[in-house]
This record gives C-alpha cells, sequence and structure tokens, in this order.
C-alpha cells in the first residue's frame, strides 16, 4: 500500500491458530515481508500435535506430530513471525487511519491487523450419547497419544472408521488388552497404508 502511513503497532496480518495451517500461512506471509503475528490458543492443542507418528508428510518419512509442529514453528519464527498465546475472544472491524483494519482481542492482549487470517483447525468429534459430557477425562477420551497409558490392560472401544481413529487404535495397541473399532460403514474409510 505505497502512500498510506500504517502506525508500528499494525500488523499486516494476524493468524488465529498455531497449527499447520496457521504456521504455514504465517510462513509465507513473513517472507514477503509483512508484519506479521500468530495466536496459539491456551486452551487448544493442534490436532496434529498430539499425533504419535505422522508418515505423510511430503518429505519427512516419519517424525512425532509434536516435532512436527515445532519444526514448523522455528521456521516460521526464522522468517520473523511472532508469536502471542492466549484465547482469542473477539475479532472487530476497525479502522486504522484511512484503511478498514481489525482488532483482535485475546484472553491478555490486543491486536490491530490489516488482515486477519483463521486458521484454527478441527475439533474431535462427540458422539452426543447419554453421558459422554460426563465422562470425558475418565473413560471417555480423544487422544490416545495423550491419554493411551490410562488404558494399560483394559479393554478399549475407538469409534470411527477414518485414519485418525485407525492411527488412534493401533496407537492403543500398545497399551490396551484389546482394541475394538466401531464405525458406520462396510468398510474403514482410512487409506489402505493403515487398514492393511
Amino acid at each position: 500500500m505505497s502512500g498510506v502511513e500504517i502506525p508500528e503497532n499494525v500488523f499486516d496480518v494476524v493468524i488465529i491458530g498455531g497449527g499447520p495451517a496457521g504456521l504455514t500461512a504465517g510462513l509465507y506471509a513473513a517472507r514477503a515481508d509483512m508484519k506479521t503475528l500468530c495466536i496459539e490458543g491456551s486452551s487448544t492443542v493442534s490436532q496434529i500435535s498430539v499425533t504419535d507418528l505422522v508418515e505423510n508428510y511430503p518429505g519427512i518419512e516419519e517424525i512425532g506430530g509434536f516435532d512436527l509442529v515445532d519444526r514448523m514453528r522455528n521456521q516460521a519464527g526464522h522468517f520473523g513471525v511472532q508469536f502471542s498465546s492466549g484465547d482469542v475472544v473477539s475479532v472487530e472491524k476497525e479502522r486504522i487511519g484511512d484503511i478498514d483494519g481489525w482488532r483482535v482481542k485475546t484472553t491478555g492482549n490486543g491486536f490491530r491487523s490489516l488482515a486477519v487470517i483463521i486458521a484454527t483447525g478441527a475439533n474431535w468429534r462427540k458422539l452426543g450419547v447419554t453421558g459422554e459430557e460426563a465422562f470425558i477425562g475418565k473413560g471417555v477420551s480423544f487422544c490416545a497419544t495423550c491419554d493411551g497409558p490410562f488404558y494399560r490392560d483394559r479393554e478399549v472401544v475407538v469409534v470411527g472408521g477414518g485414519d485418525t481413529a485407525v492411527q488412534e487404535a493401533l496407537y492403543l495397541t500398545r497399551f490396551a488388552k484389546k482394541v475394538t473399532i466401531v464405525h458406520r460403514r462396510d468398510r474403514l474409510r482410512a487409506t489402505s497404508v493403515l487398514r492393511d
């Protein structure tokens, strides 16, 4: 934006989300000489960061999910991405001089930006069955890597037939006496490398 004076405390772009999509957006924005901030949620964690083993990321045969996200974060930081931790509570339009911009408020800070990218990722799906909420963290779990050791020598049921469910089920075989996959189709949707 030639000829437009942008205040020093305004970012070119604020990215909400510190997972692979947010970090990739940050990397490209920073490489394009944009003043970039990535807001990482303080109470959320990227799904891939709790994945025990990632084998389908181009150029890397296998890596732990946390290590992959850590590498991405370091690379984005190397190119100038700034980071802030906090949960976003609001995003509102705001005039910044003669330009339409944004004010992003978190649990601890407020930031002004010319653009906002929302890269908050996915959440685990809940079944919506009676008692599910009451038993989250007390037998109902969404993260085998986090909670697998709690199921040592027990019988475990994994619900779902996609890649994530099958990966979690395979990981749980390290601990559980028996792992059963329950899904709604006649065959698993997971990729053949996981099914076989």
